[in-house]
């Protein structure tokens, strides 16, 4: 059988580190010049760059699924190239076995249900400033840690423990595969996270809580009542969305703000613009930047021909960025609107999470704004993830700024 004609691309690799020097200027690349293109990094996948080929695939869960085998365990994953991590319900599966799972996950991640997390939200922002506000200087990362232990205590485990969650979770999507710190993160925090949780849910069904596992423990599935290993696969993909995305979206909001000190002063002064401003934030520092599709049957799209089985990565980031669809796309207006970005994907796999993720963004640029207002980044000692082709974002942002004074107790109490 001759050859199925490809798009040609140049060494495109989402996960390396000239991808990761200049993501934007990549992804700009392509779309220029094939915005539908095949690269043979990671065993060859297509790359879907432009809005509208990124808008139609997002949508035809027939011909582009998100599915592992039916099994669940080894198949090909949402990511390129795959992590080590759970089989995931329900960004895993696709309808219409994916809708009684997602209908679940909605009833815990609607916009009513996460205004009851409002005082958490603002319980761990308020604590994590005042663990570093009178000092004077700090990490500004330290942000990463409100989404996680938020997260975690959502689903009623230890937040104290938020960190190594980070650690297993986190990594696999910030770390280069294979280097060190990804290979500890699958060999030893992974497994540490699937332990505890494990236990964790044992513990629930003993004795239930007023948390997320204990709501997940109560629904029916199509009759049924859900299995470990179903409410595992849940609480996984939870985690490990709640401590990386929007660490990724407000790690460079802030160091955009302060590269931006007149725009950054409007939100000081008009903190109701912020809404509004983050929904600008979420398209042009999109914190998933891409996630993968597999090809189901062979079939024409946007001139290019699949085949069944190809893999395809639906770049979020690179949509979001498309002059076809958003006036001078690189340009940060935080006035934009109206603003259709894909920061939270498309189509029945939109991520459950955005509300939540939204509250959190809002929560911590308003506090560091309103406490921190004079914070002054070195640019010259901040640390971008080295690997950028899931997640963007700094590791570390060291600043000052005038100390303030806390206005809580000790986030995390010693324990007797």
């Amino acid at each position: 059988m001759a050859e199925q004609p490809r798009c040609p691309v140049t060494a495109f690799d989402h996960h390396s580190a000239e991808h990761a020097a200049d993501p934007v200027g990549a992804y700009r690349k392509l779309r220029s010049e094939c915005p539908v293109a095949w690269t043979d990094a990671h065993g060859g996948y297509w790359v879907l760059g432009d809005y509208a080929s990124v808008f139609e695939a997002s949508r035809d869960d027939d011909l582009f699924s998100s599915a592992r085998h039916e099994s669940g365990g080894d198949g090909l994953a949402i990511v390129i190239p795959k992590a080590p991590t759970a089989f995931h319900i329900p960004i895993e599966l696709d309808p219409p076995q994916f809708r009684s799972y997602r209908k679940i996950v909605n009833n815990v991640t609607s916009p009513a249900a996460i205004r009851k997390l409002d005082p958490v939200i603002d319980r761990f922002v308020t604590g994590f400033i005042d663990e570093i506000i009178e000092t004077g200087e700090a990490d500004l990362a330290f942000v990463a840690g409100v989404p996680a232990a938020v997260t975690v205590e959502w689903l009623g485990l230890d937040a104290s423990e938020y960190k190594r969650y980070v650690d297993a979770m986190h990594t696999l999507v910030s770390a280069p595969p294979g280097s060190p710190e990804y290979n500890h993160a699958k060999d030893v925090e992974v497994p540490w996270v699937e332990k505890t949780v494990r236990a964790h849910i044992a513990a629930r069904r003993e004795n239930p809580a007023d948390d997320a596992t204990s709501a997940f423990l109560k629904a029916d599935v199509d009759g049924r009542p859900m299995t470990d290993d179903e409410i595992y696969s849940i609480l996984e993909l939870l985690i490990s969305g709640g401590v990386g995305t929007t660490a990724s979206l407000v790690t460079q909001s802030l160091v955009w703000l302060y590269q931006n000190p007149a725009e950054r002063q409007r939100l000081i002064d008009d903190p109701g613009m912020l809404d509004i401003a983050v929904e600008e934030f979420l398209r042009v520092f999109s914190p998933t930047q891409a996630l993968a599709r597999t090809v189901t049957r062979d079939a024409e799209f946007r001139g290019v021909h699949l085949r069944a089985g190809d893999r395809a990565l639906l770049s979020w980031a690179s949509a979001n960025r498309d002059p076809g669809q958003f006036e001078n796309p690189d340009t940060v207006d935080i006035t934009r609107w109206p603003n259709r970005h894909m920061a939270f994907g498309l189509g029945v796999h939109r991520c459950a999470g955005s509300h939540l993720g939204r509250a959190m963004a809002k929560a911590m640029i308003g506090q560091v704004l309103e406490r921190m207002p004079d914070y002054e980044v070195d640019l010259d000692r901040i640390v971008p993830y080295p690997d950028q082709g899931t997640n963007a974002g700094y590791h570390s942002i060291p600043c000052r700024f005038t100390p303030g004074k806390r206005r809580g107790a000790p986030l995390f109490p010693a324990k007797s």
